[in-house]
């Protein structure tokens, strides 16, 4: 299971607020790409329609170089990769939603691997939203895909929004 980063303001369980309780909770999957800004956009609309509250989940890996004894070339020591997403997933929320909507979205940081945080941050949720890059399924399988992980392994509906399609020449 994966955990939060420590310093971040989110709930590491299901919201326990009247309106959470009432209403559900919705998760929304965002990496910053424009599939998972459409999908947040998505995400938030509903939100809004059924009264649920909104959770942007943005995870993070160390680099893979750190596995091997060594600081990632080019990053000072003290580099708070956690942080770096936090402002990151702050960067997607004012980019994606007005700013009154942003302030009511609960943001979550965590460090794992993305399919795995969205499906753990999901247990209890009314509903899973995650954004679609659209690679091929040769691509796809080399690549691994998060939503489609999240749509085999969820325990509660999964939507999958498309951005817009590619245009091909």
């Amino acid at each position: 299971m994966t955990e939060p980063v420590a310093g971040q303001s989110e709930a590491t369980s299901a919201p326990t607020s009247e309106s959470a309780t009432e209403h559900g909770r919705i998760v929304v999957g965002v990496d910053g790409s424009d599939p998972s800004l459409h999908a947040l956009r998505w995400a938030d609309r509903q939100a809004a329609l059924t009264g649920a509250s909104l959770e942007a989940v943005m995870a993070w890996e160390m680099p893979a170089s750190f596995g091997w004894g060594g600081a990632v070339p080019g990053l000072p020591e003290d580099y708070d990769l956690g942080g770096s997403a936090a402002r990151a997933l702050g960067e997607a929320l004012e980019k994606a939603l007005p700013p009154e909507r942003a302030a009511t979205v609960n943001p979550v940081t965590v460090m794992g691997n993305p399919a795995q945080v969205i499906l753990d941050r999901g247990e209890g949720a009314e509903l899973i939203v995650v954004g679609v890059r659209g690679h091929g399924t040769f691509r796809a399988t080399l690549l691994g895909s998060v939503s489609h992980t999240v749509t085999l392994h969820a325990s509660c509906p999964v939507v999958v929004v498309r951005g817009e399609a590619e245009q091909s020449d």
